[in-house]
């Protein structure tokens, strides 16, 4: 008989096919955030007016801006923009871009609830790789502040609750863990991702597949998962195809956003990747019951 637990993840909502400025807006009202503090693409913040936007709808309730996130979060960028925030008094982070900015918001969330003020300080709460290949976390108290999403890949960080960031002295990318490091909100506002490299989008969009698909042949998966990633795949498919015929179909392009965050139902619940080899949980199926006999 199947059996499991289902763990709600610790984000409040996702908001989606909405103008991110009116979401925003209206998020920011529902937090009564009163200082925000703005993590955005370096080049959205050059050569585009989406982070003038967000400068002009929050008004006098901006704290600060920060583009200066390289990719893959260096630990440097990371502590320099927690240190800003920090002084700015900072009560929200606000994302504007991919995965790194969105990596970055919850390293700065860590920092700021773990009074890291140097780089070198991030090594007291980075998951350690054992002989064995066990993975030991240590303990991390919550984030200072929560973060709202405005994603522009497909990448699908913004639904889970860890990040990767780059100790540059050392050369490795880390991980670092809290349930509270997910995002509160998620804006989905397929307009903003028109700005994003068409080989970026597309890329990152066979990655939500591969989410997708790791779920539906997880050794533990999640009903609820499941479904999820069938229906994932139906979006991914459909609106990745239509993105690289039109990059101009925002419809689409809301398709490929949703199916990315449905490919993580299972990362937000605890569906494990390991996948079981040779077995019957690896096939093609439709979307039924994981009691369904596989084809001969």
């Amino acid at each position: 008989m199947l059996s499991g637990v289902y763990r709600f993840p610790a984000m409040e909502s996702v908001v989606f096919g909405k103008p991110f400025a009116e979401a925003m807006a209206q998020e920011v009202d529902r937090v009564e955030a009163r200082a925000v503090f703005i993590l955005a693409s370096g080049t959205l913040a050059r050569e585009t007016n989406t982070v003038d936007r967000l400068r002009q709808m929050l008004g006098n309730r901006l704290a600060g801006v920060c583009a200066k996130i390289g990719a893959h979060t260096p630990r440097t960028d990371v502590v320099a923009a927690a240190n800003a925030a920090r002084e700015a008094g900072t009560d929200l982070i606000v994302t504007l871009g991919g995965g790194s900015v969105t990596d970055a918001a919850k390293m700065v969330g860590l920092c700021l609830g773990n009074g890291v003020t140097d780089p070198s300080q991030l090594d007291s709460y980075r998951a350690q790789i054992a002989a064995g290949g066990t993975t030991r976390r240590p303990e991390v108290k919550a984030p200072g502040i929560r973060s709202i999403a405005i994603p522009t890949t497909l990448s699908a960080g913004e639904y889970t609750a860890s990040a990767g960031c780059t100790d540059t002295a050392r050369h490795v990318k880390e991980s670092f863990s809290h349930p509270m490091m997910m995002p509160r909100t998620v804006i989905l506002d397929p307009d903003v991702s028109v700005h994003t490299p068409e080989w970026l989008f597309l890329s990152t969009g066979i990655r939500a597949v591969d989410h997708a698909v790791e779920d539906i042949c997880s050794i533990n998966g999640q009903p609820i998962a499941e479904g999820a990633s069938f229906h994932a795949l139906r979006l991914l498919g459909s609106g990745l195809r239509a993105v690289k015929a039109d990059p101009t179909n925002l419809e689409a392009r809301l398709d490929c956003q949703i199916g990315a965050w449905m490919s993580m139902v299972g990362s937000q619940t605890g569906v494990s990747k390991e996948q079981a080899t040779g077995s019957a949980m690896c096939w093609a199926a439709p979307p039924m019951s994981r009691t369904a006999t596989p084809p001969a």
